[in-house]
């Protein structure tokens, strides 16, 4: 078919713009005149529509008309150049003109090509063909994690018990599976300064120790769990009667919390659990709650550390409560427990206080006062450093007995006797903490004294103490409730890692 060319008054980009088609095609007269705009008897008269008519002029409508196929046209004089189609665009595969806007249709045939080249596709279905045996040996494959199972079974729930002291970070490794076992310890110095008084002082500093102790001793850096002991965590015991519903319950206790501990709401985080329940006379419930209240923005340094270390929390404990899974083999559920069970933990800088009744924590305390004050002591008498004595403290004895060789026997006698003191201080700080846990509705009295930490392991401390209390003092063995794996020694100075192992065990 030869080439025809539309007049130049009707351009294919204005149908962009067209009105609706029905409105056009139902106007007969612009219909007319637009066929005999086609008509080739005058080829001169084409360029004509170009000029602007006057404002004065009627038919109007007639510059926009509506879209017409290319059988309805007249054909064209052949001596119309045909390259001032610039809007129209041929299919070179089939001959037919595209208009612009249509273009984009030659790109999506473009694209189906190769699907429409498909001589390839009958022997597609036969490639899978020798595949299926392979699916077949599939359940053979899953057999081995099947046999894998038991090695799973056997590391059971795993938790690493972190704590951050004063002078060092502690960590331990606890595979929690019927029995609990310590496959992992490791024990490193921190810097002073980074925490003080149970309270984080520069968290990017912690954050960077931590993430160099995880990698020097392989920790696992999933399922850690952080112990945190500071006086501006509060635990109480509290008693509500008649309410059964627990979000009723759970509003009377955040109630009974305001008044109860002296920390915002709004900035603490809470947490409490039912302890005991019992009924009276009436036959309403009873419960005894123990409550757990800490500042937010204590807890916030702390985690934000962790994780800047990558290190990924799985929850957060106070060390009493870690302090007491440790050293207190869990008694059976009908136990009744008549004395209560003290367990102390000599920090660097603090000591941590938990009472219990056998089953659960019903009072804690962090005290003023750590191994740091016997080195200070010492220091003074011996006009040393407080650094310079640390390895002189282990070598005495409070018993007496034998002296260092870089003492005299006057030296010793003095440095014996300023220990005395400071452990006779604390003494005194214990048995005030126990007066007024005795002092509360419910409580028991002192059956014994377990102490751990470092500074336990000084040779004649729980003897000085059971003196100045009169209460039997034990130095505690952190590994009463676990055993240890069997590529692993137990480390030296083991009361160190009291807590972390206390952490590690999932109850």
């Amino acid at each position: 078919m030869p080439d025809r060319k539309p007049p130049e008054d009707v351009q294919p980009e204005e149908t962009v713009a067209l009105p609706p088609k029905e409105s056009l095609e139902s106007d007969a007269a612009a219909a007319i005149e637009l066929l005999q705009a086609y008509v080739p008897s005058a080829p001169a008269a084409a360029p004509e529509p170009e000029p602007v008519p006057p404002a004065d002029a009627v038919p109007a409508p007639v510059v926009v008309h509506p879209p017409v196929s290319s059988a309805q046209l007249p054909p064209l004089p052949d001596e119309e150049p045909a390259p001032k189609r610039k809007p129209v665009q041929k299919n070179k595969e089939k001959g037919e003109s595209v208009p612009f806007y249509r273009r984009e249709i030659s790109f999506s045939r473009k694209q189906k090509q190769p699907a429409a080249e498909q001589p390839e596709q009958p022997e597609q279905p036969k490639q899978p063909k020798p595949e299926k045996p392979k699916r077949e040996r599939k359940p053979r494959k899953q057999a081995k994690p099947a046999a894998q199972a038991p090695r799973r079974s056997r590391g059971g729930k795993r938790l690493v018990g972190l704590k951050i002291g004063a002078s060092q970070l502690a960590a331990a490794t606890v595979s929690n599976n019927g029995h609990a076992e310590v496959l992992q310890v490791a024990r490193e110095d921190l810097a002073p300064g980074v925490v003080s008084a149970g309270e984080l002082r520069d968290p990017d500093r912690l954050a960077e120790s931590l993430k160099e102790f995880f990698a020097a001793n392989k920790l696992p850096k999933r399922g850690v769990r952080l112990g945190i002991a500071t006086n501006r965590i509060g635990v109480r015991t509290l008693e509500i009667t008649g309410i059964d519903d627990p979000k009723q319950l759970a509003n009377a206790i955040r109630y009974r919390a305001q008044e109860a501990l002296p920390i915002p709401i709004d900035e603490a985080v809470l947490d409490y659990q039912v302890i005991s329940e019992t009924k009276n006379d009436e036959g309403e419930t009873t419960r005894r709650i123990l409550l757990v209240l800490a500042y937010r923005d204590l807890i916030d340094r702390y985690v934000d550390a962790c994780r800047k270390a990558g290190l990924q929390l799985v929850g957060i404990d106070l060390e009493a409560f870690a302090l007491l899974r440790a050293l207190a083999a869990p008694p059976e559920q009908d136990t009744q427990a008549k004395a209560a069970l003290v367990a102390v933990a000599v920090g660097h800088e603090r000591t941590t206080l938990a009472v219990s009744d056998g089953r659960v924590c019903e009072f804690t305390r962090v005290l003023d006062w750590g191994g740091q004050a016997l080195n200070v002591a010492l220091a003074r008498v011996l006009d040393l450093s407080p650094s310079e004595v640390d390895g002189l403290k282990r070598e005495l004895s409070l018993e007496g007995g034998a002296r260092p060789e870089r003492m005299t026997e006057d030296q010793a006698q003095k440095a014996r006797d300023a220990l005395r003191r400071q452990v006779q201080s604390f003494a005194r700080e214990l048995v005030s903490s126990l007066q007024f846990y005795q002092g509360q509705p419910g409580s028991l009295s002192i059956g014994e004294i377990v102490v751990t930490g470092g500074t336990a392991h000084l040779d004649g401390f729980a003897e000085e103490l059971q003196r100045t209390i009169g209460v039997r003092v034990r130095v505690g063995d952190p590994l009463v409730r676990v055993k240890l794996a069997k590529k692993l020694r137990e480390p030296e100075q083991l009361g160190s890692l009291a807590v972390a192992i206390g952490l590690g065990i999932e109850d």
